[in-house]
């Protein structure tokens, strides 16, 4: 990305956060009641929390530690917190307007204090109700299996386990217990291969090496091999370095390539789509790919982003994998998803391609789920038959 680009993109991202804080910001200063120090507290507590997550983001680099840790756990919750706070205020202020407009007032109790005291209590107990909900959501991973059949035959076996993960964001907030987590899910599957479809690195690769997280994944086992692809996430922090870290703890990237598997069937991977922002170099088209490519064989492919499906279809691709999307992560972001993307979630068939969407099996930002829940995917397919 030119640096103009990225300082205007900043520059935006920035000034949205602050606007959004100050409405919280505003709008709670006003519903504290007058009591002794409160509102001296609040503004101390709220511009300490909402500073975190930018000050994570600028120190999480060059000073790296416990302190960069806690802040970025902090700053994390924020952004959820932030979200909820938001939407929990401008519903109070919509009915506030509503009561205005209908002249309602008059039916309400006059005394201020204790009204505030109500609002208060209920913004704060909503919240986070919300958050804990979405925390323990986004910590319990589940199987998602998905029976498909593919009508090509093949040689010996003809079925196959694939047991596949997307968004793993390893790094401060996916950590240790994560990552054994994922290892121990993926396993138990059983899988004949394991595919790992981008963001398997969450940005920075420096809280990986200090938590030397690759070293878990060295345990992932399938008789196939372990293969991956990178995602935005890799590009954003770096994608060689976290390519030849992963490589070194037994996971194949595929970079716009190919394999052919046990001579059975073709496994290819793209290169994310944000390859051309993050290091001015384009990926080659899905067709460039396939080219020497027998289509007599199945072929999967992992492509990061789900975008422009029918491209698949017609270079005669039997099952895509993608993640990505989080399906939003947190609700209402789905709606937005759903709104991007033909499928945010889940699974799709398109001519004679079988396409799955992954929502991800950790989460970016805020270790928060709603609207959706993490996961593995099973996938059993069964070649010859239609």
């Amino acid at each position: 990305m030119k640096t103009s680009a990225f300082i205007i993109f900043v520059t935006i991202v920035i000034a949205i956060y602050a606007l959004v804080n100050y409405y919280i910001f505003y709008r709670g200063l006003q519903i504290i009641p007058n009591w002794s120090g409160w509102k001296t507290t609040f503004i101390i507590l709220f511009w300490s929390f909402a500073s975190c997550f930018i000050l994570a983001r600028f120190l999480e680099r060059p000073l790296p530690g416990l302190f960069t840790d806690i802040i970025t756990w902090i700053g994390a919750f924020w952004l959820a917190a932030m979200l909820y706070f938001f939407l929990l205020i401008v519903v109070i202020d919509l009915a506030r307007l509503f009561i205005w407009i209908l002249h309602f007032s008059e039916f309400f109790s006059s005394d201020v204090q204790r009204t505030k005291a109500i609002l208060l209590f209920f913004v704060l107990i909503t919240a986070g109700i919300t958050l804990l909900a979405g925390f323990i959501n986004a910590r319990s991973q589940r199987v998602t299996t998905l029976n498909l059949s593919i009508d090509k035959k093949i040689t010996g076996k003809n079925s196959l386990r694939i047991a596949m993960a997307s968004d793993i964001h390893l790094g401060t907030m996916i950590g240790s217990r994560g990552a054994d987590k994922l290892v121990t899910k993926l396993n138990a599957l059983n899988p004949d291969i394991i595919l790992l479809a981008g963001d398997v690195v969450d940005e920075d690769l420096q809280p990986v090496l200090r938590r030397n997280l690759g070293e878990t994944l060295k345990n992932l086992h399938a008789p196939l091999g372990v293969y991956a692809i990178t995602g935005n996430h890799e590009y954003i922090g770096g994608a060689e370095a976290a390519v030849s870290y992963l490589e070194a703890h037994g996971i194949k990237f595929l970079r716009d390539t190919v394999v052919l598997i046990d001579n059975r069937f073709y496994l290819a991977g793209r290169e994310d789509r944000d390859i051309t922002r993050f290091s001015g170099k384009n990926r080659k088209e899905i067709a460039e790919i396939l080219k020497e490519v027998d289509h007599r064989y199945p072929v999967i492919m992992m492509d990061h982003q789900p975008f422009a499906l029918q491209k698949a279809v017609e270079q005669g691709v039997d099952l895509q994998l993608s993640g990505h999307t989080h399906h939003g992560q947190m609700w209402p972001f789905n709606y937005i998803t759903n709104a991007i993307y033909e499928v945010s979630w889940g699974y799709k068939k398109k001519g004679n391609t079988h396409f799955y969407v992954s929502s991800g099996f950790g989460s970016w930002g805020p270790p928060v789920r709603l609207g959706n829940y993490p996961e593995v995917v099973e996938i059993n397919l069964v070649f010859g038959k239609p």
